[in-house]
Formats: C-alpha cells, structure tokens, sequence
C-alpha cells in the first residue's frame, strides 16, 4: 500500500522534469498525455476503495450467501441454514438494498408476537392469521424504505415540521430515528387523504409512543382531533377527539425494543388498529376529517430514540368482484411473497380469502392469475419469479379453497406491463402486483 501511494507524487514529479526539458508544442501534448493517466490513476484508486468498502461490509457478514433473484430453493437453503441471503442478477451483481430480503427481526415480526410464531414456517390462514383482516390499499399513495435517502440526512420523502429525525443504517436495514418529540408529515403530491385508505410502518422503540393523525394536525378548528397511537412494548389503540381511548390493548407481553409491524386501515369513519397479525382497536364511528397529509407525532429522545421505517401509504378501493366484472381485470396489493421467494406470506390471508370466496360464489367465473415484478434486476428471473408466484396463488386457491383447476390458469409476465413509473418507489410497489383477468 505505500509504494501505490507513492506513485501519483512521483508522476507528477516526472510531469515537472520532462515539461522542463521538452519543446513547447511537444511539452503541451504531453502534459495533456500525462494529466490524463494521472486522473484515470485517481479514479481507478477511488473504485479500488469503494471495491474494498463493499468488501469488508459483506465479510463484516457471518455466513452471507449469494443466490440470484428468482432462486427459491436458494434462499429457502440458506434461511434453514441460518445465513443471511445477499441477492444478485444473473450476471452476479449485489442487487440495491431496496430489493434485498427484509431484517428478519421485522419480516417475520408474527414470530415476536408469540401467538402466530413464526410467519416464514406458517402458510396463509394459519394460526392467528386465520382472523386477520387487513387489506392494504391497492394504490400506493407514498412508499419509502429510505433506501434511496443518504444515511444522517432527513428523508427526501417526507416533510418534517419539528424534532429530531434522521436515517440511520442498523443491521442492513435503513431506520428513520427520532431523538426528541417531534412531527413528521406524509404528504401524498397533491392529494387529500381518500375515504378508504391504508397505512403500515415498521417500529421500533424502547419507550414512548407514535400518535398518527389522519387529520394532518394535532387541533382542528381548535379542538384536539383524534388519532391512532403504538407504544414500544407492542401495543396499540385510537383515541378520540374527547380523548377517550377506544380498546387500546397488547396483543402478546410485549418487550420494548423488539420491532413490529403497526398497520391501520380505514372506511371513512371505519377505523381499525394493527400490531402484527392482531387487530387491537375497531372504531366504527371515529370522528375525523381527511387532510392532506398524514401526520407522526413520536416522542422519542437521545437516551430512547424511536425507529421506523419501511412506510406505506397506499388509497382503497371497492370489493375485488366489483372491479373485476366492471373492467375484467383487478390489480391487488395484499399477496405478499418472501423476498426473491414465491412462498406466499401469511399477511396474504385477507386477500386470499377474498378470492377464495368470490370464486366460491360465483362457480362459472375463471380466472388467469398474472405475477408482475418491477424492474429491478435480470428481465428473465424477473419473468420466471413471476410465473412461479402466480403458479402459488393458483395452487393455494385449489388446495385450500377447492377451486377447480380449468378455472384457474397462471401466467408469469414479469417486468413487461409496467403501469407505474419504475424510477419512484410508489412506481415500483405499484408494479409488483398480482392481477385477476377474467375469462370470458
């Protein structure tokens, strides 16, 4: 290493001497000659460093494996092994965090609360996800994992109007940290906040809580305005604008600084409360005005930060039968896959069921099950995950709701019909989808 740090001095010290002595015309051609191999030495240096950085962070890795996109049996290989999965192209390239596996601390966040165990062995309909009913918004309003944020920055995304807030890396995963009370606002561009709307975050936290106004703001007309609240120790609930709390309750002991998932879900005044797979709040008549952004209010501190991350707000829409009779196709959002993987999450029960049902009821209706990815990584294991995760949907619809296999047909199409922009994140999570097609 010190004889290469020696050799920019020396090159330029060989510039100074041969300049000396060289003709003007010849001089000129090659102190350009030279200035040029001295900046391709300079970047070459600087790759060779960030070559290393990357380098020492996956070694900083106990037993990674790298499996490409798309390879199933792969990853399923590697997390019954317990190693942490880094996935690639085809070609060999790390792929961007976005599209890396998920900590498992939050991806499997049921296993923590001790009722489901763990969400990555349970099929969709098991344990206490048979009662789940969470169904998130077909339409991503505004999605971030921070992925595209600079660590010790405030996220691009969203607006901030006090406190203390900024990324922070912690176990491969990027975290939004709040170090004082303070707002943060989710402003879709231009939006007021639909009737049916959904929210789902990732906390994490060792005391305190996170207030959620769908108003936008603490007061309204001078009155408090009600909200949805989560507390480290996994738990959570709605408050009214009288301030009356309305079923706040944990669904396990919970112990502050494990991280869950905290999802809300609301039908105009219809509001319900999530902590993991259990549903902990169920007001029919909240009394709340839309506003145009959706408000955090956290009480974090130096000594107990809160964390949150993975933010998705995503609008409603109607009964997937009703969508799917009045145009002939329907996007849905709510089946869920293991990262890189077509094993279907249990979060897909709610949809799942849905569908289950509508075929149920109505025997002469077919279907064709089309998987959709985004374009992130190889267009051809972009192409065969889609198709292995529509073949999921269509086996899990005929084994456990005994649909009839000429009803269904599964068909992979990959990255090829975008309906979003794949450069935005909202773009992105739009696309990667399971569409209903019905056939005529």
């Amino acid at each position: 290493m010190r004889l290469r740090s020696l050799c920019l001095p020396v090159l330029l010290l060989s510039l100074a001497v041969m300049g000396a002595a060289a003709p003007a015309e010849a001089q000129g051609g090659m102190l350009d000659r030279m200035k040029r191999r001295a900046e391709e030495q300079i970047k070459r240096r600087a790759e060779d460093r960030a070559d290393r950085t990357v380098d020492k962070t996956l070694d900083n890795v106990e037993n990674v494996i790298k499996c490409v996109l798309g390879d199933s049996e792969c990853i399923a290989r590697a997390e019954k092994a317990g190693k942490k999965v880094v996935l690639t192209d085809e070609d060999g390239a790390t792929l961007p965090p976005s599209a890396q596996p998920a900590d498992k601390s939050t991806a499997n966040a049921g296993a923590s609360a001790g009722t489901a165990g763990d969400a990555s062995t349970q099929r969709p309909g098991e344990g206490a996800w048979a009662n789940y009913d969470f169904i998130p918004g077909e339409r991503p309003l505004l999605v971030t994992d921070f992925s595209e944020d600079v660590v010790g920055d405030f996220p691009r995304r969203l607006e901030a109007s006090e406190g203390n807030y900024e990324i922070v890396e912690w176990k491969g995963a990027r975290w939004l940290r709040a170090t004082g009370r303070g707002n943060i606002m989710l402003a879709p561009a231009g939006a007021t906040l639909p009737s049916r709307w959904t929210l789902e975050f990732d906390l994490l936290a060792t005391s305190g809580e996170c207030w959620i106004y769908p108003s936008g703001a603490r007061q309204v007309n001078g009155e408090n305005a009600p909200y949805i609240r989560f507390g480290a120790a996994r738990n959570g609930g709605i408050v009214r604008s009288d301030g009356r709390d309305a079923g706040t309750r944990s669904p396990a002991p919970g112990a502050p600084g494990e991280p869950y998932t905290a999802r809300i879900m609301a039908d105009g005044r219809y509001v319900k409360a999530y902590v993991n797979e259990t549903r902990v709040a169920n007001v029919p008549n909240l009394d709340y005005t839309p506003g145009n952004a959706v408000m955090f209010y956290c009480d974090g501190s130096e000594d107990s930060p809160m964390f949150l991350r993975n933010i998705r707000l995503g609008a409603g829409g109607r009964k997937l039968y009703d969508a799917l009779t009045e145009n002939g196709r329907v996007a849905t959002q709510g089946i869920y896959f293991d990262t890189g993987s077509d094993q279907l999450r249990p979060e897909s029960t709610p949809t799942l069921k849905e569908i289950g049902g509508m075929l149920t009821e109505n025997p002469t209706l077919r279907i064709v099950i089309e998987g959709h990815t985004d374009n992130t990584g190889n267009a051809a294991a972009n192409q065969t995950l889609s198709q292995k995760r529509a073949e999921a949907v269509r086996q899990y619809l005929m084994t456990t709701h005994g649909i009839a296999a000429d009803r269904l047909t599964a068909q992979g199409i990959g990255q090829e019909q975008p309906v979003a922009d794949n450069k935005t994140a909202e773009g992105r999570q739009q696309n990667r989808r399971v569409e209903l097609v019905q056939v005529k």
